[in-house]
């Protein structure tokens, strides 16, 4: 049973389904990777504790913007595709 079970090992690299949502998991892993970086080093970069809350909550709307923003884009991309296969001739 276990002889024929592939290996973990055997696989190249970490792969993803296709999904049209790919490029916004990317974005969102970035913000993210950035904002754990920032709430590392605000404590260092800004002395007043009001600036560092309002750094991160800005950049925390932003971020949050961003994902919005280019989920929808995908979304309607999506949607301009769905209904250009579907309008074509049968």
């Amino acid at each position: 049973m276990a002889e024929n079970a592939p290996s973990v090992t055997a696989r190249k690299g970490v792969t993803v389904a296709p999904s049209p949502l790919n490029e916004v998991k990317l974005d969102l892993a970035i913000i993210l990777v950035v904002g754990g970086l920032l709430l590392l080093v605000q404590g260092r970069l800004l002395d007043s504790v009001l600036m560092q809350l309002l750094a991160l909550v800005s950049y925390g709307i932003l971020g949050m913007l961003w994902i919005i923003l280019r989920t929808r884009a995908v979304l309607r991309r999506i949607a301009r595709d769905h209904a250009s296969h579907s309008d074509g001739p049968h």
